[in-house]
């Protein structure tokens, strides 16, 4: 088995004032496909190298399988990673750099070349074995170094942003190259990443950092329907979840008026009808971009708020709307169907089984009763 368990992992760094990881409790499964994911220096990179053993634990334990891994050298772990750079031998063609490491390990030679062959084969570098890294191209170059880690069979697969280096459209499709390689290994993967696009496309199951300490770890769906707190609802989605401060009447909500305005916008809705009653006085509401209709049909059960179409953004496929809203700033992604323009006054509609709600005291999310 390859499962991987984190049991109250800190790391501290020394003459630091707080820990990196906090005290980190994970269990990833035997196969799985998890994505470490979060802001620079929320601990996902040094969670990944305490798996490695490239960073010594602080306190608490890893295992590997049943095997508390804790004090044991790199070598014995039983697994490979894949860097942010590529760590090439520049004298070294494609085969040597796939082999050098079993050469080490004294793997017999025709079990070298079989494992060479099997690697270059299923990424697709055939026809490059005899080259030198610099004539390779970027995606090329990151293939070989996944090449590196796939002759080793190792249990475990790390990966640590392997494709910040590359340019938009190959990292488009190292993403599928390396989500194919899992589908066809059926090998655990622990991948770190600070993209939230990455996180969504490729994960079984994203483990969402910050500040060293885990906010929520499920598969990509459920973070993004139902995120733990408003820290993973603006982090998860492009544009982000527009957040605003409502407080809670005995009707309903209203809009607090946000920079440069003094109105305040009265929502009339049961709100006990929709949610588990955990409410307080001032609380956060939360309506990702794509939900947010544009002078829509009032037949839809919603929310009204008069705005002001302040930029347009086309996408092709979708428009990206600025709007002013009671002083507060909302973004809306909308089809290219609906034609409006700066400076026009528009009615966003907020579909009542859209919009969230966070307390303010601990932003967490108050659960709908559908959920």
């Amino acid at each position: 088995m390859a499962s991987i368990n984190f049991s109250k992992v800190v790391k501290t760094y020394e003459g630091a004032k707080e820990a990196t990881v906090k005290g980190i409790d994970l269990h990833i499964e035997d196969r799985e496909f998890v994505v470490l994911v979060g802001p620079s220096g929320c601990g996902k990179s040094t969670s990944l190298r305490m798996v490695a053993g490239l960073e010594d634990i602080t306190s608490g334990d890893i295992r590997i399988g049943d095997v508390v891994v804790n004090n044991l050298p790199p070598k014995d772990r039983d697994i490979a990673m894949v860097f942010q750079n590529y760590a090439l031998y520049p004298h070294m063609n494609v085969r040597e750099n796939l082999s050098f490491g079993l050469k080490l390990r004294k793997i017999p030679e025709n079990e070298i070349n079989h494992r060479v062959q099997e690697a270059a084969n299923i990424l697709g570098l055939t026809d490059y074995l005899d080259r030198l890294p610099k004539q390779l191209s970027g995606g090329q170059r990151q293939r070989v170094a996944l090449g590196r880690a796939i002759v080793r069979e190792p249990k475990v697969f790390l990966m640590d942003e392997p494709l910040s280096n590359l340019d938009a459209k190959l990292r488009v499709q190292m993403r599928a190259e390396i989500k194919k390689l899992h589908q066809r290994l059926r090998t655990t993967f622990v991948y770190v990443t600070h993209d939230q696009v990455e996180a969504m496309t490729m994960a079984d199951r994203i483990v969402l950092l910050h500040e060293g300490i885990i906010q929520q770890y499920d598969v990509p769906g459920v973070i993004y329907d139902r995120p733990a707190n408003v820290f993973v609802a603006t982090f998860i989605g492009s544009p982000p979840m527009n957040i605003v401060k409502v407080k809670r009447d005995d009707k309903g909500m209203v809009l607090q008026p946000g920079k440069n305005s003094d109105r305040t916008h009265n929502w009339q809705i049961a709100l006990g009808e929709h949610f588990n009653g955990e409410f307080e006085n001032d609380m956060f509401l939360g309506i990702r971009p794509e939900h947010i209709l544009i002078n829509a049909d009032k037949s839809i059960p919603s929310l009204e708020l008069p705005c002001n179409v302040e930029l347009i953004e086309p996408m092709g496929a979708e428009t990206y709307l600025y709007l002013e809203c009671n002083g507060h700033s909302i973004n809306a992604r909308v089809e290219p169907s609906v034609k409006v323009e700066v400076g026009q006054k528009v009615t966003a509609h907020i579909p009542v089984s859209r919009f969230h709600l966070f307390k303010q005291s601990d932003t967490t999310r108050i659960k709908r009763k559908a959920d």
